[in-house]
């Protein structure tokens, strides 16, 4: 038993955080559409991006770590929330690349 206790201490992302990481996931495959796509296809795709990203930003926003977590639970949250931030700031990167590109052909 003692060593499950260990374990079950370590924390996994909470319900709210593994909404966010599957939205985002569906962000990034949207962005990656949008990347092979041109025209008004692909500024179709990269509005959806854009929206999709606004949600997750706004729960992103509002998540808060769970009441009662240790230090340790804390700063898991932490990290997982900071990885939420850079995958989001890539595909941010990724989509105003694609609009810089957008313009250039112009």
């Amino acid at each position: 038993m003692a060593l499950a206790l260990p374990l079950a201490s370590t924390a996994a992302p909470d319900g709210a955080q593994q909404a966010i990481i599957q939205k985002a996931q569906q962000a990034k495959k949207e962005v990656a559409a949008a990347q092979a796509a041109t025209g008004p296809e692909r500024q179709k795709m990269m509005d959806t991006h854009m929206k999709m990203m606004g949600e997750v930003m706004a729960q992103m926003q509002k998540a808060k770590p769970g009441s009662g977590m240790t230090p340790e639970q804390m700063r898991e949250w932490i990290d997982e929330h900071l990885k939420l931030m850079n995958e989001m700031m890539g595909q941010m990167m990724d989509e105003h690349h694609m609009m810089m590109q957008g313009m250039g052909k112009k």
